[in-house]
């Protein structure tokens, strides 16, 4: 198959929501994004005002790529990707003065 038609076959899939998304891989530590934390997080409040606010608190921190509601011990997960132990830090120290 040419180039070409392989590449209108793709676009035939993704305009018929056959394909539904696509993924790029980055290098981070070409970033200089070599640390990846998962931070678990209990609380006692759960009400729709307190996570509203810790939502919009957690995602205003830049490192911060996910950030989910989970069920057992604990009650949050936040996916950060940083540089090092110490820009994590920073992140921990803004996290936990909101």
């Amino acid at each position: 198959m040419s180039q070409n038609a392989c590449w209108r076959r793709l676009q035939r899939l993704n305009e018929t929501g056959v394909i539904v998304g696509s993924t790029v891989r980055v290098n981070r530590e070409k970033l200089g994004l070599g640390l990846v934390v998962f931070m678990m997080v209990k609380t006692r409040h759960h009400s729709t005002e307190w996570l509203d606010a810790f939502r919009r608190a957690v995602l205003k921190i830049p490192d911060v790529v996910d950030f989910f509601r989970i069920g057992g011990d604990y009650d949050y997960m936040i996916k950060v990707i940083t540089e090092d132990m110490n820009s994590y830090d920073l992140v921990y120290q803004r996290l936990i003065q909101k």
